[in-house]
């Protein structure tokens, strides 16, 4: 018998979803009183936002919100502006921020409610401070003896996993723990794993979807019929979501990478490079690091962050149309390249940006990213070959893998 993907779109369901549905996955939440962690894109099919479509139900008293970093309307563009407490106008509940004052629940915070449900869109990336936030909830629930239910969404990017896992003491709010950059769990699985690295002794369950094809085209983890709702200002398509394990890199240099543009973190370019022979200089030291996505030589002129009103020359990745391969696109790998051969072209090339990232002061920015010196000291080496990299990387992606396997879920 054929597949049909319309039917097979029609049943997937997210965490939320299933949650709204079925009164008995609700039966845990009577008389309690809960509390939702949700950002912009926490929504139904419908498009109602968590919090609203939770707090019309007449079995669950909603009586706190929580918002991590950008808050949980959205409301902050970049990375270290901070959100402050406050009383939701139209359910009159607090909201708390978890990028303000603090990055983890105080106790007045936790005493508000009895169980948490986290309902965030993750990018499946390391770095991507959800799932951060995520750690720091489970670590108070702990302590306090509270339960967490995650409602589950897809990881975007898929079931593929890229990059050097974190190293020890690299630990940081950009990076949670020894995991690659492009980790391929989705959050209830990200939980699972947070609960069993971390050894908490905490009350977890999560509401999992149901027909999640993390695999399946055209959208390779996405359903393809699903609206996209930014996760993060800067999130604003599904492209976006799956170049991002290399694109967030260029945040570490001092090359723009499109904040500021219609296309943040899917180009990257300065007002004083050659996208060109960029790319050339890539295909010549590692074409098979290009292979399953489309590059560009595009303009474009920020009108915030770096290289602000100047026009910059640069190189858009295009992770989608014909020219995408879920399989073999390696967007960590794309963009250490794209450094290996800017530094190749011009050794002397201020690449490295030196500046406070997230709240991190004594190390380059680079380095917290990708959790240790690994990365950087390669693309500075004028003798290290792909090689080196590639033989690096694939060791810790093969641990990971043998890691992962025991908190998959789908």
């Amino acid at each position: 018998m054929s597949r049909d993907p319309l039917t097979e779109e029609k049943s997937m369901k997210f965490g939320i979803d299933r949650l709204l549905e079925d009164s008995k996955l609700r039966e845990p939440l009577q008389g309690k009183r809960v509390a939702l962690l949700a950002h912009p894109a926490s929504v139904t099919r419908e498009l109602v936002h968590s919090m609203d479509a939770l707090a019309a139900l007449d079995d669950i008293d909603l009586v706190a919100a929580f918002g991590p970093q950008h808050g949980l309307r959205g409301d902050k563009q970049d990375n270290m502006i901070e959100s402050e407490d406050y009383l939701d106008p139209a359910l009159g509940i607090p909201v708390f921020s978890l990028y303000g004052e603090v990055r983890r629940p105080t106790v007045e915070m936790v005493d508000h409610f009895d169980v948490l449900l986290v309902d965030l869109q993750d990018l499946g990336c390391r770095i991507y401070t959800f799932i951060t936030t995520l750690l720091y909830m489970l670590e108070a629930a702990a302590v306090h003896g509270k339960k967490v239910i995650v409602l589950d969404r897809p990881n975007p990017a898929g079931r593929p996993v890229e990059g050097l896992l974190l190293r020890p003491a690299w630990e940081s709010f950009v990076g949670a723990g020894p995991m690659p950059m492009r980790h391929g769990l989705t959050m209830g699985e990200m939980g699972q794993w947070f609960t069993r690295t971390f050894s908490l002794d905490v009350d977890y369950e999560v509401v999992s979807m149901q027909g999640w094809q993390a695999e399946t085209a055209p959208g390779y983890g996405w359903p393809p019929g699903r609206c996209w709702v930014n996760p993060s200002p800067n999130a604003a398509t599904l492209s976006m979501a799956r170049a991002y394990a290399g694109t967030v890199m260029l945040e570490g240099t001092t090359l723009s990478e499109g904040r500021g543009t219609t296309h943040p973190l899917e180009q990257f370019g300065a007002p004083d490079i050659d996208p060109l022979l960029i790319l050339k200089t890539m295909e010549r030291i590692a074409p098979q690091w290009m292979q399953g996505c489309q590059l560009r030589e595009c303009w474009f002129e920020p009108v915030f962050q770096k290289h602000v009103n100047q026009l910059c020359a640069g190189i858009q990745i295009h992770a989608d149309g014909e020219g995408y391969d879920h399989a073999a696109f390696r967007p960590w790998r794309l963009v250490a390249l794209a450094f290996k051969a800017l530094r190749t072209i011009e050794p002397d090339y201020e690449l490295w940006r030196d500046f406070p990232y997230e709240y991190e002061y004594d190390r380059l920015a680079i380095d917290w990213i990708n959790g240790g010196e690994d990365l950087r000291k390669w693309v500075d080496d004028p003798q290290a070959e792909p090689g080196d990299l590639e033989a690096l990387a694939a060791e810790d992606e093969a641990a990971w893998l043998d890691e992962q396997a025991g908190v998959l879920l789908y």
